[in-house]
C-alpha cells in the first residue's frame, strides 16, 4: 500500500492519510442503513401481519413491490454515472430515508406495497454507487477487498434489524424502528456531502495516494474511455455473464431478509425474542463471507491464477457451499436449521461479492454503475419471481421445496459464469 505525503502543496490543505479507506468506511455506513431500512419490515413481519390482517400472499406482493422498485437499478446507475456520487447518491439516500420514516403512516398491505416500491427505487442506488466508488478510488488489485468491505454493510444492516425491532416493540411499537432508521440516513447525508469528492477534486488527497490510484487504474481499467449507450452495453456478453448468475443467486438473500423471520415463527415456533436472538446470525456469517470471497481470490492470484479465473473459482466454491441450503427445511432441529441458514448466508456473500466486483474488472469505470444496475435488475428479478412463487404456494407445499431450489441455483450460475464471461483483452 502506498505511503502518504504529509507536506502542503500549493497552499492546499494538508493531505489526509489513506483517503480511499475513509471513504469506503463512510460508504459502509450507508450500506448498513440501506439494508437496515429494507430488513426492518421482514423482522417486524410477524407483528405487522398479525396487527393488520395481512396474509402470506399479500405479504409476498408487498415484498415484490420492493423488488420491482429495485429493478430500476439500470436507470439509477445511469443517473449516477452521469450525475456523480457526491450529489447523486446524497439525493438517493435522502429520499430512501424519508420513505423509511413514512412507513409509520402505512395502513393495510396496499399502502405498504406503495411505500416499498418507492423505497426499492431509491435504495437500488446502493450497489451501483458502491461499484462506481471502488472503480474511481481503488486500483484493480484492491477492488475485491474494497467490495467485500462495503458489502459487509449489507449484512450488518440485517444484523441490527432484529434487536432494533425487539427494542422498538418493547419501547413503543414497530413504527419507532422506521423513524430511527430514516433519521440516521438523513444524518449520514450531511457527512457524505462534507467528505466525499472524486480523486481529481479531493483537496485532502496526497500525491502518493493519488499516484497509487491513478497509475493502476490507467494500466488495468478495461474498456474504452467514453461511456457507451445502454443499447451497446446490452450487446456485450460479459454483462449477461455476470447478470444471469446474480439472477440465480439473490433469491437466497430475499429468503433471509424477508421470509426467514416468518419461517422461524410459523415453522419453528420462534417468538419475537427468539427471532431477535437468532435471526441475525446468518447475516453475521454473511459478513465473514464478504471477506472470505476476496481472500480466496487473493490466494489464487498469488498462485498464478488470473484475476477473472480467480473470481470464477471463488464463485464456484460459494455455489458448492450453498448446497447446504437444500437441507434447511428437512432438519429436525431448529438449531441445525439456523446453522444451515448461516452457511447459506456465508456462501451467498462469498459468491455475491465476487460476481458484483467483476463489473469493475470487465467494464470501464464510467460504465460500472450502469452495468452494476443491470446486474442488480437481474438479481432482483430473481428475488421477485421467487418471492411471488413462495407467497402463492408456501401455505400449500411448505418451505422445503423452496430451500431445495435455493441449494442448486448457484451451481447453474457458476456454469454460466465460466461459459459466458470473457477476459478483457
Amino acid at each position: 500500500m502506498a505511503g502518504e505525503s504529509t507536506a502542503d502543496h500549493g497552499g492546499m490543505r494538508r493531505p489526509f492519510p489513506y483517503i480511499r479507506w475513509t471513504i469506503i468506511a463512510l460508504f459502509v455506513v450507508a450500506m448498513i442503513l440501506n439494508y437496515l431500512a429494507r430488513s426492518v419490515l421482514g423482522v417486524a413481519a410477524p407483528v405487522i401481519l398479525s396487527e393488520q390482517g395481512i396474509s402470506s400472499e399479500q405479504y409476498s406482493w408487498v415484498t415484490s413491490a420492493f423488488q420491482l422498485g429495485v429493478m430500476f437499478q439500470p436507470l439509477v446507475g445511469y443517473f449516477l454515472d452521469g450525475f456523480g456520487l457526491r450529489l447523486g447518491f446524497t439525493l438517493c439516500v435522502a429520499i430512501w430515508s424519508l420513505i423509511t420514516i413514512a412507513h409509520v403512516l402505512a395502513q393495510g398491505w396496499p399502502s405498504f406495497a406503495g411505500l416499498r416500491l418507492a423505497l426499492g427505487l431509491a435504495e437500488g442506488s446502493a450497489q451501483p454507487a458502491g461499484q462506481k466508488l471502488i472503480a474511481e478510488w481503488f486500483p484493480a488489485r484492491e477492488r475485491g477487498v474494497a467490495g467485500g468491505i462495503y458489502n459487509i454493510g449489507a449484512s450488518f444492516g440485517a444484523v441490527f434489524a432484529p434487536p432494533l425491532i425487539a427494542w422498538a416493540v418493547m419501547t413503543q411499537s414497530w413504527r419507532l424502528a422506521f423513524v430511527v432508521t430514516g433519521g440516521l440516513g438523513l444524518v449520514w447525508c450531511v457527512a457524505w456531502l462534507l467528505w466525499y469528492r472524486t480523486p481529481a477534486q479531493h483537496r485532502r488527497l496526497g500525491a502518493d495516494e493519488r499516484a497509487h490510484i491513478e497509475t493502476e487504474q490507467v494500466a488495468r481499467s478495461p474498456g474504452a474511455a467514453k461511456r457507451q449507450p445502454i443499447s451497446a452495453l446490452l450487446r456485450r456478453r460479459n454483462l449477461w455473464g455476470i447478470a444471469l448468475p446474480r439472477l440465480l443467486a439473490d433469491p437466497v438473500w430475499g429468503m433471509l431478509s424477508f421470509w426467514m423471520p416468518l419461517y422461524l415463527a410459523r415453522e419453528r415456533g420462534f417468538d419475537l425474542t427468539l427471532i431477535a436472538i437468532f435471526a441475525w446470525l446468518p447475516f453475521l456469517a454473511a459478513d465473514l463471507g464478504c471477506l472470505f470471497g476476496p481472500a480466496v481470490v487473493a490466494l489464487l492470484q498469488r498462485r498464478g491464477v488470473s484475476l477473472i479465473d480467480a473470481r470464477r473459482w471463488a464463485f464456484t466454491l460459494g455455489a458448492v457451499m450453498m448446497t447446504g441450503m437444500a437441507f434447511v427445511g428437512l432438519a429436525t432441529s431448529p438449531y441445525v436449521a439456523i446453522a444451515l441458514l448461516c452457511l447459506g448466508g456465508f456462501a451467498h456473500q462469498t459468491l455475491s461479492v465476487t460476481v458484483i466486483t467483476m463489473a469493475s474488472d470487465l467494464f470501464h469505470r464510467d460504465e460500472v454503475a450502469t452495468v452494476t444496475g443491470f446486474a442488480g435488475l437481474a438479481a432482483n428479478l430473481g428475488v421477485l419471481i421467487f418471492t411471488l412463487s413462495l407467497g402463492k404456494l408456501v401455505d400449500q407445499v411448505g418451505y422445503v421445496p423452496f430451500f431445495i431450489v435455493l441449494g442448486v441455483l448457484d451451481l447453474i450460475g457458476a456454469a454460466i459464469l465460466w461459459t459466458l464471461v470473457r477476459k478483457p483483452a
